[in-house]
């Protein structure tokens, strides 16, 4: 079953179950998946596609759990957090730091990079690689120090 095709049962799931929360947190998802098929008139999108598509929804909420803790307003975090837990419910596990840092070390020598001049090639050549697989930012901060 298709990531999609599981959202889309999941949804009336949480319906019948008057589930607020997971169903928000469900909605958003098909909403975005649907206004990317819309682009293109398709009636599927792959799986790959609708990943991409959670990454940036999971990025959206850790953005907004940060602005609402800092606005003071816990109850609105606590809202964001739950849908957060329902996205990273569907999403693979990212690399830890540790296959992280190995990954890094490889495009490093891949590229031979020898400064922090030579980022953006090492970035690419991991990112290119792994793109599911890593955590951008961790990938980042590493190859920030492995160069520096």
């Amino acid at each position: 079953m298709s990531i999609v095709d599981d959202v889309t049962a999941q949804v009336k799931e949480a319906m019948k179950a008057k589930d607020e929360r997971r169903l928000a947190a469900l909605r958003s998802m098909r909403t975005a998946f649907l206004n990317e098929m819309k682009k293109d008139g398709s009636d599927s999108i792959p799986d790959e596609v609708a990943e991409g598509l959670m990454r940036k929804l999971e990025k959206q909420r850790k953005e907004s759990i940060e602005a609402f803790e800092k606005g003071g307003r816990p109850e609105m975090a606590e809202a964001e957090k739950a849908e957060l837990a329902v996205i990273q419910a569907f999403l693979p596990q990212l690399a830890d730091e540790a296959q992280t840092r190995g990954w890094v070390e490889e495009a490093i020598a891949s590229t031979g990079a020898s400064g922090k001049k030579d980022m953006g090639k090492v970035m690419g050549a991991l990112m290119g690689a792994h793109k599911a697989e890593i955590d951008g930012n961790v990938a980042r901060k590493l190859v920030q120090e492995l160069l520096g």
